[in-house]
């Protein structure tokens, strides 16, 4: 919960300077958002959104191994708070298919870089990258993702 605090306001401290009362950007957030610890830890029992601004928004996940994800616009922060997962990101994509708008998703990664990923690990992902909860040793990982949008 700390870290989560922190790199929340690390965030905010970077893109603070750029944030305007007249007009929100996406991947910014719109408004001031307080949202109480028993709120995030019961969000995060079930998984769901924390906070949901247009562009910018932070996500309470609790999954097991996935898909390949390819987002042509999302920029990830992930903030691992429990799991033992093996992390792949970047390489080419084996099967990928579109399933929405600048959205795909995949079988596979050929190359990539791997990471053995643990609690109070922070990934981040640029837009583009390709990547993948490849295996999870614990069954489940839990992890906070702050999501911005970028055009």
């Amino acid at each position: 919960m700390k870290l989560l605090i922190a790199t929340v306001a690390i965030i905010a401290l970077i893109i603070a300077p750029s944030i305007s009362a007249d007009s929100p950007r996406p991947g910014l957030p719109a408004a001031v958002h307080y949202v109480s610890h028993n709120t995030v830890d019961s969000i995060m029992s079930k998984g769901g959104a924390i906070v949901n601004d247009p562009g910018f928004v932070i996500l309470a996940n609790r999954r097991e191994a996935a898909a390949v994800e390819y987002h042509e616009h999302t920029n990830h922060v992930f903030i691992v708070v429990e799991g033992a997962p093996t992390f792949v990101a970047g390489g080419t994509m084996v099967g990928a298919k579109q399933t929405a708008p600048g959205q795909m998703r995949a079988t596979s990664i050929e190359g990539g870089e791997t990471f053995h990923v643990s609690k109070g690990d922070v990934i981040t992902i640029p837009a583009k990258v390709p990547h993948w909860w490849k295996e999870v040793s614990t069954k489940t990982i839990g992890y906070y993702a702050v999501n911005m949008e970028s055009e």
